[in-house]
């Protein structure tokens, strides 16, 4: 009986659900049937919790959104001050966006890393899009791995501007011998989105590829990482 009652008014709510408030409506849409039916502007309500005095919660969602052009991505790259822009959304909201956001690039990442053996230039992007694709500036990384293409270890070499970054070749050849590693695979990001590698591109692939080569370690390939995609020297066979 007690099952029987519990349905009777599960079943009353949701014929009320058009009677609820507009800023609940996400939370109990949520409760009944379940996160996968809500939208983005649904979930980013239920974090802001309350909305302003002329604004629902669901609305302020909105706005947040549109800041990113609907584009999740791009709101993990906004800054508080552009959070806080938006009436309503005061500092204490803007964190729990921007923690939530941060929460969700290291789950990607942990599941990512769980897969240890790179075979191809799209298991090297697949493994390093999680920590480059929100960067506003370069960062320079590179994997070691072994005879199996197992990854031994992944390492952050550099970090530069907008377009740059210095890579020091004694680095990356001291960490690879003090890992024992056979094969290394250089990674890096370009912010602006092109796909396109620069001179500065090509003529560090070369130098690494035959320092490494002295010391019987193969590059193995070097991608350059968008948001989006990626650019492989190896699959071009430029390496």
């Amino acid at each position: 009986m007690e099952g029987f009652f519990f349905t009777n008014k599960i079943i009353k709510l949701m014929k009320s659900i058009k009677d609820w408030a507009e800023s609940d409506r996400p939370r109990e849409k949520f409760m009944l049937k379940g996160k996968f039916t809500l939208s983005d502007a649904e979930l980013l309500a239920i974090l802001i919790r309350s909305g302003s005095f002329d604004r629902s919660a669901l609305m302020l969602a909105r706005e947040v959104l549109q800041l990113a052009e609907n584009n999740l991505s791009l709101l993990a790259k906004l800054k508080l001050n552009d959070f806080i822009k938006i009436k309503g959304i005061g500092t204490a909201k803007a964190i729990t966006l921007m923690a939530s956001l941060e929460i969700g690039r290291r789950r990607r990442l942990s599941d990512t890393f769980n897969r240890f053996e790179v075979k191809s230039s799209k298991d090297a992007f697949d493994l390093m899009k999680p920590i480059l694709e929100d960067l506003e500036v370069e960062q320079f990384w590179v994997l070691y791995l072994n005879n199996a293409n197992k990854v031994l270890s992944k390492s952050k070499i550099s970090q530069g501007g907008l377009t740059a970054t210095v890579v020091d070749v004694r680095m990356i050849l001291k960490q690879a011998l003090e890992l024992n590693a056979t094969g290394i695979i250089l990674c890096h990001n370009h912010p602006s989105g092109t796909l396109n590698a620069s001179k500065a591109d090509y003529a560090i692939t070369e130098k690494v590829k035959v320092a490494a080569k002295l010391m019987d370690i193969q590059l193995l390939d070097h991608i350059i990482v968008t948001d989006q995609s990626y650019f492989s020297f190896a699959d071009l066979g430029r390496i």
